[in-house]
């Protein structure tokens, strides 16, 4: 059983200089909820939430997640204004995907995404 409104996961990213983080997940992925500092702080993006604690009693812990997005290319450039490490620049995947993966300074992978249709072959 979980409260309403939350799903069976949610990731949970522990990282130094968690108010920075808030402020990056706000900036490139429009994340919506405002930095707790006595406790996680619980963020919705997109019909998601994760949840976001201050390194101290937990160490940091990094995360490799998808997101998908409402437009790939204008948040990877989101993400480049915010400082990351681009592994993958966006590319067209054959399953239907306009994806990139950066990396955050904060050392977590990000897989940003865009539903298209999967191109078909005549």
């Amino acid at each position: 059983m979980h409260p309403d409104g939350w799903h069976t996961i949610t990731p949970r990213i522990v990282v130094n200089n968690a108010h920075g983080f808030v402020d990056f997940l706000k900036n490139v992925f429009a994340a919506r909820g405002d930095y707790e500092e006595q406790r996680p702080t619980v963020l919705q993006i997109g019909d998601s939430q994760i949840m976001v604690t201050e390194a101290g009693v937990r160490s940091v812990s990094t995360a490799f997640l998808y997101v998908y997005v409402d437009d790939t290319d204008e948040t990877y450039q989101l993400a480049l204004d915010a400082g990351v490490l681009t592994i993958e620049e966006p590319v067209a995947t054959p399953y239907g995907d306009r994806r990139c993966m950066v990396e955050d300074r904060w050392g977590n992978t990000w897989q940003i995404a865009t539903y298209q249709k999967p191109e078909t072959t005549s």
